[in-house]
């Protein structure tokens, strides 16, 4: 197994998932395994295979896949095979047994009203309340994007202002931080630090014709908004 080749038969998964075509045969796949790239020769693996390419051992790491879409990571066992050739795989992860590795019991620094919590609960993925720097904060792990992006998916952070939901949620930050995959510019970006980490902040603004409503704009509404305005990026 070759972790260094750019022969045309080499099909990236990463890639396709991000695209959202379904990987054909090939003579070689090339898999990510957390941060390190792989390249095997066959079109299927068991899960402590696929392990044992990371150098690790059943006994003391867990296996995960990304399937683009399905929020959390899956867990593979030790003996499932996983088909190379299917729509969506994005990557894999490892976990040392010991360890909940962020998948511990989520930050609730405060609580947000029913209806918020339920259609975060309702995204499938992972949330937290945080406080930083005496701002509140809602971080959701692993948000997909819209294929067009350098990334297929990133945590997405918005800040709750002290007089939510009267006052209005603004803008939205990104880690990693975006950029467009056809090396186009975007205008209105800057950085700042959120829970300790570096956050890419997009300074969107509502205008006359997306005022907040206060009694029936909230979070859900919010995501919408930023769904268009990073829609409407691309289309520039």
């Amino acid at each position: 197994m070759n972790t260094q080749t750019h022969s045309e038969d080499v099909v990236d998964l990463e890639e396709y998932a991000a695209a959202g075509r379904k990987p054909p045969t090939a003579k070689s796949y090339r898999i990510r395994i957390d941060k390190q790239q792989y390249v095997v020769h066959v079109p299927e693996m068991k899960g402590a295979e696929i392990l044992a390419l990371a150098g690790k051992s059943p006994e003391r790491f867990k296996l995960y896949q990304q399937i683009r879409g399905t929020g959390q990571p899956q867990p593979v066992n030790p003996e499932q095979a996983v088909d190379f050739t299917e729509q969506g795989i994005e990557r894999f992860k490892t976990l040392p047994v010991d360890s909940t590795d962020g998948l511990a019991e989520p930050r609730r620094a405060f609580r947000l009203s029913e209806s918020d919590e339920a259609f975060l609960d309702g995204l499938g993925l992972r949330w937290e309340a945080v406080s930083y720097s005496g701002v509140k904060w809602v971080i959701v792990y692993g948000y997909g994007l819209a294929v067009g992006y350098n990334v297929a998916e990133a945590d997405l952070a918005v800040r709750i202002e002290p007089d939510y939901p009267t006052a209005q949620l603004d803008m939205a930050y990104f880690a990693p931080a975006l950029a467009r995959a056809d090396g186009k510019g975007i205008n209105n970006l800057s950085g700042v630090t959120i829970d300790g980490r570096p956050f890419q902040q997009w300074s969107r603004h509502r205008t006359a014709g997306s005022v907040w409503r206060p009694g029936e704009d909230d979070l859900e509404s919010h995501f919408l908004y930023i769904q268009s305005f990073l829609q409407s990026e691309l289309g520039r």
